[in-house]
């Protein structure tokens, strides 16, 4: 399957919890529908935080990629 292009891209990377969430949150507010969001962090807690946090608000966690000091999240907004 290919990977789907992020309409935007949100890096907070050096930022610890809970500020990978929080921006993450607001960026995808300002996005439309079906947009996704690539979200870049170097904070361990957001590999519960991300996946728990669009379980929570119903959009996709699309992809997630873990080199093991970076963590990169695809995030397609639902309704």
């Amino acid at each position: 399957m290919e990977q789907k292009k992020p309409d935007k891209i949100v890096d907070t990377s050096g930022q610890c919890c809970p500020v990978p969430m929080l921006e993450c949150n607001r960026a995808i507010k300002n996005m439309n529908t079906g947009q996704v969001l690539e979200l870049i962090s170097t904070d361990i807690g957001s590999r519960m935080d991300i996946p728990a946090w669009c379980n929570r608000t119903g959009h996709e966690l699309l992809h997630v990629e873990d080199d093991g000091k970076t963590f990169r999240y695809l995030v397609q907004k639902r309704d």
